[in-house]
């Protein structure tokens, strides 16, 4: 069988101007032209595509479902199509995002899901990482672009205001054995086990992100487990205050903010690296925060 895509076109054009008139013109096409395509792949097939005892020609049973198979080998040729532009212009196949452990994964992703569905030769791969762990991916190479927070004086970075997240001090109701109350300290809190979330950094050097030192720690690799380990009444920790909102409204968790153990509010931005010439398809990721 020798099936051409010149057949498949021609056929298409047919179907979907209404006549073969109408597909000859839209292919730009003579009449008889049109007509011999057509006869050949009926040749090919060895049964018919059309019933022409109408006014009108319409598809035989046969037909229809010989039209449905071939409208996805146009498809896939016109998406073969859209990729060969696509890689002859140089646009990335894929890029790569860090977000780190106190971004509002919401926001964020609502941003990348209209990239990808305008965009869907670029490929994203989404990385989680924990504190300096999501700036040693971008410093590193590791990462396109990064949803997180920066030291806003570091000339290597290039980045865009995202947001601001309520860091805040909490436990469950029954874990202190002493009264919550505007004078508590840190100091308080020593004999107190506290949680922390381990940073994913490799080589850059840590630093201590609320971290009581002299107290005993449970730690864990991401906020929503540090949150349960808290409502259970395990540990004391920091949260970042949208993930969190419903268990203080119902009592789960309680605030021991005070005038010592106070609310800190970080700057969450979108940063990449300061670079002449980043991709095209990194710049417009870029362009839609």
């Amino acid at each position: 069988m020798n099936i051409t895509l010149h057949q498949l076109f021609t056929l298409n054009a047919v179907i979907t101007q209404g006549s073969i008139q109408s597909g000859a013109k839209y292919l730009n096409k003579t009449h008889p032209s049109v007509i011999t395509a057509l006869k050949k792949l009926e040749n090919e097939l060895n049964f018919s595509l059309f019933d022409r005892t109408g006014y009108r020609i319409t598809l035989t049973k046969e037909g229809r479902v010989f039209y449905k198979s071939a409208q996805r080998i146009l498809d896939n040729i016109n998406e073969l199509g859209s990729l060969s532009l696509h890689l002859e212009n140089n646009e990335e196949t894929e890029l790569n995002i860090a977000i780190g452990d106190i971004t509002p994964l919401g926001s964020a992703l609502s941003i990348l899901r209209t990239f990808s569905r305008e965009n869907t030769f670029t490929h994203l791969n989404l990385l989680f990482d924990n504190l300096e762990g999501v700036n040693e991916r971008l410093l590193n190479g590791q990462a396109d672009l990064i949803v997180h927070h920066i030291d806003k004086s570091d000339i290597r970075y290039e980045y865009k205001d995202f947001g601001r997240v309520e860091i805040i001090a909490v436990v469950a109701p029954e874990f202190l054995t002493m009264p919550v109350h505007n004078r508590l300290k840190y100091s308080n809190l020593v004999q107190y086990t506290q949680c922390v979330i381990r940073d994913t950094t490799e080589k850059l050097d840590t630093k201590n992100h609320f971290v009581s030192e002299h107290s005993p720690t449970i730690s864990v690799g991401d906020q929503h487990t540090k949150k349960e380990i808290i409502k259970q009444g395990m540990a004391w920790g920091h949260m970042p205050s949208f993930l969190i909102e419903t268990e203080l409204e119902s009592g789960e968790l309680i605030s021991i903010n005070s005038d010592y153990i106070k609310t800190h509010i970080i700057d969450l931005v979108v940063s990449r690296l300061h670079k002449v010439n980043h991709g095209i398809m990194a710049e417009k990721l870029w362009n839609m925060f």
